[in-house]
């Protein structure tokens, strides 16, 4: 069991084992001290704080009301941060993020057909996080545009469909585009139709043309915002009509061109968190760039819980030098007597000598008594597929952020809105 006793020594553990994470870079700390008096946490978190059931956690939050907030590497700032509101992966969404208090920002990396790295979740997402479709360039797309398609009745037979990849353009090409939020229109008819679709629990109200940024336009941007690194290379599209090894020659030269991009910008290793799906990627950086892969980011991409590595796994990878994992949220979590507490996961994680980062805040729709699902439904997320005997209300997403800060002891969490997290980790004296 995880009582309070231990959560407090893993606390101190992990303060002592990964000292990176209280004691930033000389350049990255003074930086974090000047947009300390810059951070809003905005409404948000209010908001969630006020939904919460009465008791101890509610009010100790309250009492935070008047701040200070500030800058926290706890507050892992999602495809930039500001991802609720923001397109992801764009300038905008990164100064939301940053001016929220995210310490740590990521670039999720991919590739253009002239080897440059750019910011994009996807090889192959611009057909829905851009504008390509209604631009010039949309006859460069793998696939075009193709409408959706209905019968006599109305009853739709085929859906609309694209796929534009990075690697289908150059870098000059990728920068004429605009962001958007990513979504599209299965129904639609035509390409214009085709770029909506965002989320009833998103906004386009700021989808008014945004920034997209390259891999070296973000380093340069998160310096001048005082923030971590935490880059995510990108596995291949297959679908694509140009493959990396194409562009790069292997996977590996593809993984040390992003951590090249570091060196030749005089980034520390010590603020750069880098991250893959892909075990190998990971296993690459600690063995030919050590300084950078001793806080690698081995990232856990199972999607219900019989796919979640055993504790003899876990133990596997820490033999092979991995020291951070970063399961999604649902995996660190259970509920036993009504109450969420830490998983089976989560302590053979721990028990096997290994940190934990996680993923993903505020990625949903509304957690709200009256819309909650049928217990084994995807909604209201595969964020919470694990702890929804629990869920009450919008204010229990404080709650699930309190038992993984003190209970299960992570390192930080990623956010699409970098104001409840960073709220939370003020409050709580998490640096």
């Amino acid at each position: 069991m995880f009582t309070s006793k231990k959560a407090a020594v893993l606390f101190i553990l992990t303060s002592c084992l990964l000292p990176v994470f209280s004691q930033a870079d000389d350049d990255a700390h003074e930086r974090d001290a000047d947009k300390d008096r810059g951070v809003q946490v905005g409404p948000r978190p209010f908001y969630l704080i006020d939904k919460m059931s009465p008791g101890p956690l509610k009010h100790k939050l309250e009492r935070c009301s008047e701040g200070p907030f500030r800058k926290t590497a706890f507050s892992i700032g999602h495809r930039g941060g500001g991802t609720l509101q923001f397109p992801e992966h764009t300038k905008e969404s990164h100064e939301a993020g940053a001016r929220m208090g995210a310490g740590i920002q990521e670039c999720d990396v991919t590739f253009t057909k002239d080897r440059e790295l750019v910011c994009r979740h996807d090889q192959c997402d611009l057909h829905t996080t851009t504008n390509i479709l209604v631009t010039p360039l949309a006859d460069r797309c793998s696939q075009p545009f193709s409408p959706a398609q209905f019968d006599a009745s109305g009853k739709r037979t085929k859906a609309a469909t694209a796929l534009c990849c990075t690697s289908d353009l150059t870098v000059d090409e990728f920068k004429s585009l605009k962001g958007k939020m990513d979504a599209f229109n299965p129904n639609a008819r035509t390409a214009q139709e085709f770029l909506g679709g965002t989320a009833n629990f998103r906004t386009d109200l700021y989808s008014t043309g945004a920034t997209l940024l390259t891999h070296k336009e973000s380093i340069d941007l998160l310096k001048e915002l005082g923030s971590q690194y935490t880059p995510e290379l990108k596995g291949p599209n297959r679908d694509a009509k140009l493959q990396v090894e194409a562009v790069f020659g292997s996977q590996a030269a593809y993984a040390q061109a992003m951590i090249d991009d570091y060196k030749a910008a005089g980034i520390s290793p010590r603020i750069v968190w880098a991250q893959s799906f892909n075990k190998d990627d990971i296993l690459y950086w600690i063995k030919n760039d050590p300084d950078f892969g001793r806080q690698a980011v081995f990232l856990d991409s199972a999607n219900f819980p019989a796919e979640l590595p055993n504790a003899a796994q876990l133990k596997g990878y820490a033999s092979q030098g991995i020291r951070i994992v970063a399961p999604p949220m649902w995996a660190l979590l259970a509920v036993e007597n009504g109450k969420i507490v830490p998983s089976q996961y989560a302590k053979d994680a721990r028990a096997a000598g290994l940190h934990i980062i996680t993923w993903t805040l505020e990625r949903s729709g509304r957690i709200v008594e009256e819309v909650l699902p049928t217990k084994g439904t995807a909604s209201p997320s595969f964020y919470f597929q694990t702890t929804l005997d629990a869920l009450h209300n919008d204010g229990d997403l404080m709650t699930t952020l309190d038992v993984l800060a003190k209970q299960v002891g992570i390192l930080g969490i990623f956010s699409d809105w970098s104001g409840t997290v960073s709220y939370y980790a003020s409050c709580m004296g998490l640096k």
